[in-house]
């Protein structure tokens, strides 16, 4: 009996999974520099509960909220300081829940040194957007945790075919997260969508040039320009600690 010529095979996304990344392997549950810039979030927000910077709107800007006039008038710093103050116990608890999802995810995909960099950029990102669009006063981490997401997005999207994301519900608690931070700056006084906007935006656009680690070590050349980018970060906070203390005495 003859046999006819085998039928060529068609391959299916399911056959290359094997081929994919696990993403959540080896993620850490304890990510160190996101749980140092939680920590960090919840001691400044003690400082402002003990010195009473959330009892007016001139309490609030003299501990550096970010407004527009002031920021004209030549307090740049200020741009450096709202991402780390907040408004009050929820807007802190709902920032730190976020914070820490997509710290973790970032600090897993690009490590702890380009999170630093993403982080803080994303935050200055937040601030001219916000500062462009309201007066202010405004403050808080949502410019910088939407520059996270804006990361994460952009990471997942140009890498889908190379990682393999198990848990959907990530993705479904963020989005929760995200339309719970854009109301809460349509009802809440310190809370502004221009700073979101701005983050994510500054976010998407600082991950295209970030290196994922979660695929592959960080290259020799990209380590010294990341050094680089550590010194302007630190320089940046730098200015902004200075221009606070200055503006205290």
């Amino acid at each position: 009996m003859a046999i006819g010529p085998e039928q060529p095979l068609r391959i299916t996304p399911e056959m290359l999974l094997s081929r994919r990344i696990d993403f959540e392997r080896r993620m850490r549950r304890f990510p160190p520099v996101t749980v140092a810039i939680l920590v960090l979030l919840v001691a400044i927000f003690a400082l402002e509960v003990r010195f009473g910077a959330l009892r007016s709107r001139e309490a609030i800007i003299a501990a550096g909220a970010l407004v527009r006039d002031r920021v004209s008038a030549g307090e740049h710093w200020r741009l450096l300081t709202a991402p780390w103050l907040h408004g009050g116990i929820d807007h802190l608890v709902g920032n730190g829940v976020a914070l820490f999802i997509l710290g973790m995810v970032c600090e897993h995909a690009f490590g702890a040194r380009q999170l630093v960099v993403l982080y803080v950029l994303s935050s200055v990102a937040g601030s001219v957007v916000s500062g462009g669009v309201s007066a202010g006063p405004s403050v808080g981490a949502s410019g910088a945790i939407f520059g996270l997401q804006g990361a994460a997005i952009v990471l997942l999207r140009q890498h889908r075919d190379r990682l393999l994301l198990r848990d959907r519900r990530i993705g479904f608690v963020l989005l929760i997260w995200a339309v719970y931070a854009i109301v809460s700056g349509l009802t809440e006084s310190f809370i502004d969508n221009g700073a979101h906007i701005g983050g994510a935006l500054g976010g998407a656009f600082i991950a295209r040039r970030l290196h994922p680690v979660v695929l592959s070590p960080l290259p020799p050349e990209r380590v010294a320009s990341l050094r680089v980018w550590l010194w302007v970060v630190g320089a940046l906070l730098a200015y902004g600690l200075f221009g606070w203390l200055r503006a205290g005495r």
